[in-house]
């Protein structure tokens, strides 16, 4: 299991490199933290969670990533989505109106709740949390100079 959170740090790692050599506006700065949540019961019988590192992830767990950003320009930056590739070998938790969804690589974005994909019988059927490769987030219109923010998401590894 080690193994596969290496290649899930590894992976998200090398995103956070190629989308900001890839961004139309550079002035954005791009920062990625995984965490895995534990829950533990403290001396009282209530639950506790806490976020600790990374790097002892197994199947079940839930892991937050946390995406920073800031405008580290001059000017203001418009209209700017943040998308990041899901994780792979982790199922993301999409309850999140704001988050839009990718089930194509990027090239198409909708919400979670509005995504059907065709069967090899000729149906359809709803998109599930595994058909995923992208999520995006659109950020204020403006983005100001100096401005910055977090969002974060959920996902269960498989």
């Amino acid at each position: 299991m080690k193994q596969a959170l290496l290649a899930l740090v590894v992976l998200a790692t090398t995103h956070i490199g190629s989308t900001q050599a890839a961004m139309a506006q550079p002035a954005m700065r791009l920062d990625t933290q995984m965490f895995v949540e534990r829950v533990t019961t403290d001396l009282n019988g209530r639950s506790r969670r806490m976020l600790a590192t990374a790097d002892r992830a197994a199947p079940g767990d839930t892991v937050v990533v946390i995406l920073n950003w800031r405008n580290q320009g001059t000017r203001p930056v418009r209209d700017f989505a943040l998308t990041r590739a899901m994780l792979r070998g982790a199922s993301p938790d999409l309850t999140d109106p704001a988050v839009q969804v990718s089930i194509d690589g990027g090239n198409r974005w909708s919400r979670f709740d509005q995504i059907w994909l065709p069967t090899p019988l000729g149906g359809v059927r709803r998109a599930i949390a595994d058909d995923v490769t992208h999520i995006r987030w659109l950020l204020p219109d403006t983005v100001s100079p100096g401005q910055a923010g977090r969002l974060s998401y959920r996902a269960t590894v498989r």
